[in-house]
């Protein structure tokens, strides 16, 4: 798998990527993610290509003091085969790059099947957390009805 950062032209792609993954929510709009990411840190926006074909992505961002990593996404039929574990190893040398100390990465608990549904497997640095993350809307479109209540914080 080649590594690269994102260009435009792989937008439909990577919309692609992340709906075959089940990655995508009907309150986010894939495309405005993407141009957001595009407005912040673009180069931390990265895919992976297997004979020319977008296979997979990572979208990472940092404050300085710690990385988050998201819309990890392998295509189903590339998966199993250690892309994820490249994907994230660039990004945490990426991140060491910029001095972040930490990466977080976080998984749906209801991911499908196609997805990561937990750490990769293969890194000793990586440690399931209990913790609570707190989410908050700057539009109107916050707080989302089925998400008003969690039947479960954990």
């Amino acid at each position: 798998m080649h590594i690269r950062p994102f260009q435009s032209a792989d937008t439909e792609a990577v919309v692609n990527l992340w709906q075959a993954c089940g990655l995508t929510r009907p309150w986010n709009d894939p495309y405005r993610d993407i141009q957001r990411k595009l407005a912040e840190q673009p180069e931390l926006f990265l895919v992976g290509e297997v004979d020319g074909t977008l296979m997979a992505s990572a979208m990472v961002g940092t404050d300085g003091h710690r990385g988050w990593l998201y819309y990890l996404a392998v295509a189903p039929e590339h998966q199993r085969r250690g892309h994820a574990r490249r994907l994230v190893a660039t990004a945490e040398q990426l991140l060491s790059e910029r001095g972040c100390p930490k990466l977080q990465l976080m998984v749906r608990r209801a991911a499908p099947a196609t997805t990561a549904s937990r750490p990769p497997r293969e890194s000793t640095v990586w440690l399931a957390v209990r913790a609570m993350t707190c989410s908050s809307r700057a539009t109107t479109a916050w707080p989302i009805p089925s998400m008003a209540r969690p039947a479960s914080m954990f």
